[in-house]
């Protein structure tokens, strides 16, 4: 007789949302300035802190940063980690890009705030069946997509 143990699993749904996307940033300061000034991300402060993280916070360790939808973006400060590769649009095994939703017509501003600040760019805003996109990156060679639903 063969008995069958099924392994169990967590059922669709259970997993709410993200809570929280962690990268790790060689230039905290040219990290906060992308992802607070040039994309306009909320960073916490204060009392928003989380008080695990306060400490960190201070030691310039650590920053928090709140999207529109609620998720928080953690950057951990590792000047002395290498990147995968020097070059970074070449690939690695880990992530692959963070995409941001954008309104259809904002999107051509993004593109504009992006250049205006020197923000690197692969290539030029795409056009698909499910929008328009545009890929940069951060400081630390990260893949960063803002995109848009089509108009």
């Amino acid at each position: 007789m063969i008995v069958s143990h099924q392994i169990p699993t967590l059922a669709p749904g259970v997993l709410r949302r993200i809570h929280h996307l962690a990268l790790n940033v060689a230039d905290m300061q040219a990290a906060r300035h992308f992802y607070g000034q040039i994309l306009g991300l909320h960073e916490l402060s204060g009392a928003e802190i989380p008080a695990t993280l306060i400490e960190l916070v201070d030691r310039g360790r650590v920053a928090n940063f709140r999207t529109p939808d609620g998720t928080i973006l953690d950057l951990f400060a590792e000047p002395d980690l290498s990147p995968p590769a020097a070059d970074p649009t070449q690939q690695f095994t880990r992530a692959n890009h963070l995409a941001f939703d954008i309104a259809p017509e904002l999107f051509d501003v993004a593109v504009s705030v992006l250049h205006a600040h020197g923000v690197k760019i692969e290539g030029e805003p795409v056009t698909r069946a499910t929008g328009r996109g545009i890929y940069c990156y951060d400081p630390d060679g990260f893949i960063v997509e803002i995109r848009c639903d089509p108009a």
